[in-house]
This record gives C-alpha cells, sequence and structure tokens, in this order.
C-alpha cells in the first residue's frame, strides 16, 4: 500500500482510504485488535470507525498522536478530539472517519462494538500483512 503522509494523497481520498491509512497507522505504532467498520447506513455522523487498543494509556496517547500527526501531514484534518488526558478512551473525529483508541480495560467496559453489525466489519488482514512486511524489510 502507498505511504500516504509523504505526499499529502489523502487530501481529495475516498473515506475508505482514509480508514485504511488510519488502520496501517495504528499498526505501524504496534495498536492492538485493530478493526474497520463500514457504518455509513447506521451512522448519520461518519462513515468508517477504526477502533483499536492501546496497551497502556501512553500507547493509547502515542497511538492517538500518531494519527493526528501523519493524517495532519497526509492533508486530513482532526475535527475533533476527546479523552487524550486520561488515555483509557481517545475519540478522534477525521470527518469521514472516526478514530476510537482503547485501553484494553475501557474496551471491554464499553463494548463499543456491540453495538455495530458484524456484517459492518471490513477485511484488513492484506493491510496488516502490509505492514509487518514493511517493518520486517525495515
Amino acid at each position: 500500500m502507498e505511504n500516504f503522509e509523504k505526499n499529502n494523497k489523502l487530501l481529495n481520498a475516498e473515506p475508505a482510504e482514509i480508514a485504511t491509512e488510519a488502520v496501517r497507522i495504528l499498526s505501524l505504532k504496534q495498536g492492538v485488535s485493530i478493526a474497520e467498520y463500514h457504518v455509513t447506513d447506521t451512522s448519520i455522523i461518519t462513515d468508517y470507525y477504526v477502533i483499536c487498543s492501546g496497551r497502556s494509556s501512553t500507547h493509547v496517547k502515542a497511538l492517538a498522536d500518531e494519527i493526528v500527526y501523519k493524517m495532519g501531514l497526509a492533508g486530513v484534518e482532526t475535527h475533533h478530539t476527546e479523552g487524550f488526558e486520561n488515555g483509557e478512551w481517545v475519540l478522534l473525529d477525521l470527518g469521514v472517519v472516526i478514530v476510537h483508541i482503547f485501553s484494553k480495560d475501557a474496551r471491554e467496559f464499553y463494548k463499543l462494538e456491540r453495538l455495530i453489525e458484524e456484517s459492518q466489519k471490513i477485511d484488513i488482514t492484506d493491510v496488516i500483512a502490509a505492514v509487518d512486511a514493511e517493518m520486517k524489510a525495515d
């Protein structure tokens, strides 16, 4: 997959491309249990959810920082951020994509994914495999 942050190509990208790039960024930063959902049919506020966990509050914050930074380089503005202070559940509103980054305990407590139909889940195995290959090549 092309590395978008180097050439600002996400400026006019489709929502699916922005969601996929968020998955790639989180994977590169060792996000845990990453999931992507196409929620256009059930949400009036966004097209995609990307959900993942961090290993600690510091890791949750680092994942959020990385999304904001790299998406900004790629031309995607973060419209709103919530929860960064405590690092338990950070919400990043990228407009057409909302990224939820949880601590393990917060993800288990809130169970956000139970509100999303399984049929809306996007298969991201190819994205994760490409990131793994990219990391091994470095």
